[in-house]
């Protein structure tokens, strides 16, 4: 699938388009809501055109891809995003602009995005947050994702180091599974009691 539209209470889940660069520059432009994203906050609406042909437009081309505009039923207009990466990690990602924060959108998002990937096979998903972000820790907790180890990774284009907790959600009831990738690319590498 690539990127199916889903619904839920409040929320529109569906693809970026070229109409939505000015939505994509409005929240990637914050400088708080990009504190912890490996990216630098965007200066201009051309950076956010950039950024939407190759972050979205061209995951688009591919047979599957998950790249979701957060928007609200009231007005379709993206407030954040929530993807997957479709590499081995199926890395679970999401951002939103911070005048939304602590309603519950994010969780709402991601538990209809998670559903709609376990329909289509997807057998479990990553996401890990920076220790310095816990807020974002809890949001995967809410999801039904349980922490499995921590590692430090030199995070580009910011060029810090930085420590992140890695979770994880198996969709395919093996329980047992563990994605090791970050914990043995890291020469720091540990399990925290969180």
């Amino acid at each position: 699938m690539n990127t199916p539209t889903v619904e839920t209470e409040r929320l529109i889940l569906r693809k970026f388009s070229e109409d939505d660069i000015e939505a994509l520059y409005i929240l990637l432009r914050d400088e708080e809501v990009n504190t912890f994203l490996p990216w630098f906050p965007l200066k201009n609406i051309d950076e956010a055109r950039t950024f939407y042909e190759e972050r979205f437009a061209e995951q688009y081309k591919k047979p599957s891809a998950y790249n979701y505009a957060v928007c609200l039923k009231s007005d379709n207009y993206p407030i954040g995003y929530v993807n997957l990466s479709m590499d081995d990690s199926y890395d679970f990602g999401y951002g939103l602009r911070k005048e939304f924060w602590r309603r519950g959108i994010v969780t709402e998002a991601g538990k209809a995005v998670i559903e709609q990937i376990k329909r289509d096979g997807i057998p479990y998903i990553t996401a890990t947050h920076d220790i310095y972000n816990p807020r974002s820790g809890e949001v995967m907790k809410r999801l039904g994702m349980k922490y499995q180890y921590s590692y430090e990774e030199q995070v580009q284009p910011k060029d810090v180091l930085v420590t992140f907790r890695m979770y994880q959600l198996n969709l395919d009831c093996n329980e047992d599974r563990v994605y090791k990738k970050y914990w043995d690319i890291s020469k720091a590498h540990f399990i925290e009691n969180v």
